[in-house]
Order: structure tokens, then C-alpha cells, then sequence
């Protein structure tokens, strides 16, 4: 069937949106494909629809093929389960809550790991049962505090999640594969270029873990490289290699001295390297200890005051914080938390000040028993030299907190590592029975006796894909769609008003949807062909078919949008060409 553009819900626009920050958005709010109602919501209109339907089809197929069956759960859940699995809490702010006429507590479903366990516990009950997959493609709600770029992160999306429950860890593990392989045939279809990056499981839980990152400067998310393996994570994930413990016995005695308006690690370090501080020796920012404070609340529980020790020359990355503390709320110190610990004395706070007062102090990695560093006396205008670890201070534990950089050593031993942006488009993990235990979802093994299956749990921004693929494959003209997601796989324009020509354009679009090419046919009559190329460009068609004045020579124009090629062809072989490019 042809679509024809006199007849479709379309309205192109020339200047970009106002609140638009990244291309996709800019190009798909101009090309008509979407449309905004609100802050991180937005409606598709037919083309953009057409677009989304055809990744979701691309979604089921390969879901399909590895066995799994869609079903379809309410977005409007009862508060009871997630209460259960404690995320009613753990998700904070993150999550819509809402009360029905009798008051009872409800949510808009950001994800469904607990209803899916559920199903299983209330259909299954023999190993005979095992293994299954099922998932579904739906819309999910979340609270964004600052939804941008569009569709890339919004309060309503849609999302495919998955989930394998296994007898055995062996089963979860072949689960997790046949997953891992299909999201990479998922993405290769859709003409993606993405890195596969270990990960962290946030709110999620669970163990093993990995992202499927789309590279993109305009990505919210950080990840690395090893210039030297296939290493790749994402920054929160990355751990630091520690280096081995040194020797107490022998170190210098920890002394403090005075440091006039050394507040910051710049002036601490120009101080220690003064003839005033008569150290003796070349100090630079990684041998100071830097002590961020922030405030932590676990679910349920009370802001706590905790320290994070990282080396000097570093900055700490709030979002390796959050990982590394979840699923706690972490938040910076604020003037009036400070006003409420007198203890704690801007620019000079230190492990002993904390210690004094029962704050923890999670340091870095490279924070190992043995090493001295220069550290605030919690005195105004002091410092304190020679503070050994396992000697004169003892940390709580470690956390992954302080920044990475370009350059850093990789964690596997091989080559530095390289920083890129990238746009997460699916995440997967092996949960094993963090949701099964919760939901007590008993089965009868091989023996007849009661086990609990492990599980999975796989998902893609199915929504966030649209935008991904705009983003990725644009020009300064408009979108460039692949054939395997387009509306339309081919783009019939008329730009000659001549009535032959107008003739020949109507029986091109014929002959094309009859060889199984789905078609958009420009047929507005009172539209200048300069708006009819415009048009064609931004709309983004992977090729279009341009009926104009060389049609008097029985010529067309064919442009390749994918491949940024134009040829002049024969009319007659016109269907031909646009079937070897499609296809």
C-alpha cells in the first residue's frame, strides 16, 4: 500500500525546537515524527510510530528465536510486591506512586522483576517446568528529576524485559549467552555501532552484569577502553588496580603543621613543596588524601554522615559513588549539615576528625595499609604530614570513587585506557535468586525437593532506540533511517509538474510496492520541489526517487541517503535499483 504525503499526518518544520539539545531530538520533533506534551513525554505521531514498530519487530524476532515467550503485565501495579522486594523503597523519588478511590497504594511499573517472579511461583511448581523465558515489550514509567534529549530519557518509554528462570547456575549461564547473542544481533541489525561493557547492577541486583553502550558524544554515560585487549566498561564499573601493601614499621611519625589558607589541594601542595614546610621532598596532588564528605540514606533508613578519601590529584565521580553505595541515596554535604558538625571544618577535614566522631571513611583503592599521605588536622589552617594507614587511621572499606581518567592503567593488565561517551540500549544481568528467595517460589527439583530457580534479567530502551539510531545516523540534511527500520524504504518525488511525468511517478510507486518495497509518495501538487527536497532529506528515507525535468530523456534521479551517492539512472530500471539498495 502506498502512503501519500498529500494525505498524511504530517507537518515538517524548518527551525529547531527550543528545549531540543541533541540531534535525534532536533530532527525528530522537525521531522514530524514526534511530539511534546510535557517534560519527558512525548507522543508518536505515524511516521515516528512506524519507525518504533519496526524495532520492536526486529526485538521480537531475535527474542523469539532464542525461545522466549512475550506475555504482557499491567503498567498499574499493587504496591504489595515491590514492598516485598523492598525496591517500594529502594527507588525513592524515581518511582510514580498513586492511591486509588479506597486509598489503596499503587505504582506506575518501572520495571516488572518481581511480577514476573510471580507468575512463575503461581503456574510452575516441577524442575519439568524449566527452563523459561518470557518477556514483554511495554511501557515503563519513571520519575526523571531532569528528562532531556527527547525520547532518550523520559518519564514514559518503552522497554523490552526479559527474564530466564533456571533450575542451576549452569542453566542461568546458557540463559545469559543466548541473550548476550541476540542483543548483539538485535544491534547489528539496526546498523548500531556499540561497545559491550561490564557494568554495575544499581537497584537491579545481582552479580554478573553488562551494558550495551551506543557510541555517541551526545551519551550521558562514560566508558572505557584498553588500547591494548577488548577490555571495555562502563566508568562506574571500572576497578581500580591496588597497589600492594607497603611496611609500617619505620615510617615517620604523623606531624601536623601549620598551613595558612590551604584549603584547597593546589595551595596544600604549593605549601608542601615550600622551604617553609621543610618536607624534603617532591609532594604532588596524588599524595594527599582529599576527605569529600556526603550525607547516605539506606532505604528506609537515616541520612548518616560517611567520608570518601581519595587522592588529591582526583576528582570524585558522584555516579561511582552512587554505584558503589547502592542501593543507598547519596547526596553532597550542604552548608547547613556542616553548621550541624562543627567537627567538620571545610578544607582541613581528616581521618582522625572522622574517627573521633564515629564518621566512616570509605577511601580508594590506592589508600593501602602502609602508604603516608598529607591530610587535613580538622583545624583550620592545618594539615597534617605522615598519616599511615593501618597505623594512625583505619578506613572502613573501600569504594570505587575517585574520577577516571585517560591514560589510566587498564584493570586487566593490558595497555591505558581511553574515555568515549556512549547512550545505553540494553543492560543485562544474572539476578540468581534475589527475586525467587523474596517471593518464596518453591519447585520441586529432579530429588522432590523444594528449590528455588535462578534468574535473569534482560532489557532494551526499545523507545530509546529510535532516537539512538537518529542519532548515530544523521547529516547536516536531515535523518538517514536503514532500510531495516525506516517508515518507508523508499521515497517517490515528484518535482516536475508536467502531467507525464506526474504519471510515470504515480506507476514507479506502483511497480515498486508491488515488488514488496514499502513506499512514501511525494505527491503534494502545490509544493515547490525545493520543499519537496527538503523534505525528502529530513524525513530521511534510505532512498529516494526524484521524477523531474531529466524525465523528458527518460531519466531519474536516485538518491542513496545511506550511502550519500546520486546517479542519474534510466526510468525503466529505476524498480531495479531501488530493489538492490533496500534489499
Amino acid at each position: 500500500m502506498i502512503t501519500r504525503m498529500s494525505r498524511l499526518f504530517l507537518r515538517t518544520l524548518r527551525d529547531d525546537p527550543a528545549d531540543a539539545e541533541v540531534p535525534s531530538h532536533k530532527l525528530l520533533v522537525r521531522a514530524g515524527y514526534i511530539r511534546r506534551h510535557a517534560p519527558g513525554i512525548y507522543s508518536w505521531l505515524p511516521l515516528g510510530l512506524k519507525v518504533l514498530r519496526n524495532i520492536e519487530n526486529v526485538v521480537r524476532e531475535e527474542m523469539d528465536g532464542i525461545g522466549a515467550q512475550e506475555i504482557s503485565f499491567p503498567a498499574l501495579l499493587p504496591r504489595e510486591p515491590y514492598e516485598k522486594s523492598n525496591r517500594w523503597t529502594e527507588y525513592g523519588d524515581d518511582l510514580f506512586r498513586l492511591k486509588d478511590r479506597k486509598k489503596a497504594d499503587y505504582l506506575l511499573g518501572p520495571t516488572h522483576e518481581e511480577m514476573f517472579a510471580l507468575a512463575v511461583k503461581d503456574l510452575y511448581s516441577s524442575y519439568k517446568d524449566f527452563p523459561v523465558t518470557l518477556y514483554q515489550v511495554q511501557t515503563k514509567y519513571r520519575d526523571e528529576a531532569r528528562p532531556r534529549a527527547g525520547i532518550m530519557r523520559g518519564r514514559e518509554f518503552i522497554m523490552k524485559d526479559s527474564y530466564s528462570f533456571d533450575m542451576d547456575d549452569e542453566g542461568l549461564d546458557s540463559s545469559y549467552q543466548l541473550h548476550r547473542g541476540a542483543y548483539q544481533r538485535i544491534f547489528d541489525r539496526l546498523g548500531l555501532e556499540y561497545v559491550i561493557c561490564s557494568a554495575t547492577s544499581g537497584a537491579m541486583g545481582g552479580s554478573a552484569s553488562e551494558e550495551f553502550l551506543a557510541v555517541s558524544p551526545s551519551g550521558e554515560d562514560t566508558f572505557v577502553r584498553s588500547t591494548a585487549s577488548d577490555y571495555a566498561a562502563n566508568v562506574e564499573a571500572v576497578i581500580t588496580p591496588a597497589p600492594p601493601a607497603e611496611p609500617i614499621e619505620g615510617k615517620p611519625e604523623a606531624v601536623v603543621h601549620e598551613t595558612p589558607d590551604a584549603t584547597t589541594i593546589e595551595a596544600l601542595v604549593e605549601w608542601a613543596n615550600s622551604e617553609e614546610a621543610g618536607l624534603g621532598r617532591e609532594v604532588t596532588g596524588a599524595d594527599t588524601l582529599k576527605c569529600v564528605m556526603v550525607a547516605i540514606r539506606q532505604p528506609g533508613g537515616e541520612w548518616e554522615l560517611t567520608g570518601i578519601g581519595v587522592p588529591g590529584d582526583r576528582e570524585v565521580d558522584m555516579k561511582r559513588v552512587e554505584a558503589g553505595l547502592a542501593p543507598a541515596e547519596v547526596r553532597l554535604l550542604e552548608d547547613k549539615d556542616f553548621a550541624k558538625n562543627p567537627f567538620l571544618v571545610k578544607g582541613y577535614i581528616g581521618p582522625r576528625g572522622l574517627a573521633a566522631n564515629d564518621v566512616p571513611l570509605y577511601v580508594d583503592p590506592r589508600v593501602v595499609e602502609g602508604t603516608a599521605w598529607i591530610t587535613g588536622a580538622d583545624e583550620a589552617n592545618r594539615h597534617v604530614v605522615d598519616l599511615v594507614v593501618g597505623r594512625d587511621f583505619h578506613p572502613a572499606g573501600t569504594i570505587e570513587a575517585a574520577e577516571v581518567r585517560e591514560g589510566d592503567a587498564a584493570p586487566d593488565g593490558e595497555g591505558t585506557l581511553t574515555l568515549q561517551r556512549g547512550i545505553e540500549i540494553g543492560h543485562i544481568f544474572q539476578l540468581g535468586r534475589k527475586y525467587t528467595e523474596a517471593f518464596e517460589v518453591d519447585i520441586l527439583d529432579v530429588n522432590g525437593k523444594r528449590s528455588r530457580p535462578t534468574m535473569g534479567s534482560y532489557g532494551i530502551g526499545v523507545s530509546r532506540l529510535v532516537a539512538v539510531v537518529a542519532e548515530q545516523l544523521h547529516d547536516d540534511r536531515g535523518l538517514r533511517w536503514p532500510a531495516s527500520v525506516a517508515p518507508f524504504q523508499a521515497h517517490v518525488v515528484i518535482a516536475n509538474k508536467d502531467a507525464e511525468a506526474a504519471a510515470a511517478a504515480e506507476k514507479l510507486a506502483e511497480e515498486l510496492d508491488a515488488a514488496g518495497v514499502t513506499v512514501l509518495f511525494d505527491d503534494r501538487p502545490k509544493v515547490s520541489p525545493g520543499v519537496k527536497f527538503k523534505d525528502s532529506e529530513l524525513l530521511g528515507m534510505p532512498v529516494v526517487v526524484v521524477v523531474g525535468r531529466g524525465f523528458a530523456d527518460g531519466k531519474v534521479e536516485l538518491r542513496d541517503r545511506m550511502g550519500g551517492e546520486t546517479a542519474e539512472i534510466d526510468y525503466d530500471g529505476a524498480v531495479d535499483a531501488v530493489l538492490k539498495l533496500v534489499k
